[in-house]
């Protein structure tokens, strides 16, 4: 096994339980605006819509087709238009209160912390993330594990999305590591693992879906807790 000097962290789905935590907040949103009267729906229903509005806006946006105002609009527009609601203005409101609320939801991945633990006095730790950099840095604070890590790296800031070998030679670059001294651990085949690959980065693919795939990677796990067993 390679030396590793260097840890990165995807943060969403690997770290911070994205899919947990974004349920909680739209609960939150169903009973502010009171969704149920409003559009005629359950919680389950306009939950899924948003859900899948989401996914494609955020594709759009990591191929660079969309810029992030919309997306965190037009995400609850979308949503809003697909039960006969066309009210732009509360889109808006709905918006901004998800970037207010999310954040403060701080449920982590089983394991999270003592795999931190385990690692800080070791490595240096550090996190790749796509999110909003508003957001992402509350979320780091706000779920207890900022002082894990010694850099947080957005993509704001390298000016281009993972899987795009940019982001990780920027990654590089500011903590003064070179590929062969790092390891990459993420949730996402193709943007983490597949990306940081490309980039000459070792691998850690969190498979917690059990997604079925023929690639060649560094090592595969499906709970953060088996990072342990790989660095120990």
């Amino acid at each position: 096994m390679r030396k590793y000097k260097h840890i990165f962290f995807d943060l969403d789905r690997t770290l911070w339980d994205f899919e947990k935590n974004s349920e909680e907040t739209f609960k939150d949103l169903y009973l502010i605006y009171n969704i149920e009267q409003l559009l005629n729906c359950d919680f389950d229903s306009f939950f899924k819509t948003y859900k899948k509005h989401n996914t494609l806006l955020w594709e759009e946006y990591r191929n660079k087709k969309i810029i992030k105002e919309f997306l965190s609009v037009q995400r609850f527009f979308a949503t809003l238009n697909d039960f006969d609601n066309y009210d732009l203005e509360l889109a808006k409101k709905m918006a901004e209160n998800y970037l207010i609320l999310s954040p403060q939801k701080n449920l982590l991945f089983p394991h999270a912390i003592e795999t931190l633990e385990y690692l800080k006095d070791k490595y240096q730790l550090h996190i790749i993330t796509n999110g909003f950099i508003e957001v992402q840095y509350k979320k780091i604070k706000n779920s207890g594990i900022e002082k894990f890590f010694n850099q947080t790296i957005t993509s704001e800031e390298a000016g281009v999305q993972k899987p795009d070998k940019y982001i990780f030679e920027f990654s590089l670059n500011k903590v003064n590591a070179s590929p062969e001294e790092c390891i990459m651990i993420g949730d996402d085949l193709k943007i983490d693992i597949l990306g940081a690959k490309n980039a000459g980065i070792d691998q850690i693919f969190f498979n917690v879906d059990n997604v079925k795939h023929n690639e060649n990677i560094t090592f595969e796990i499906d709970s953060l807790k088996q990072i342990i067993e790989i660095f120990n």
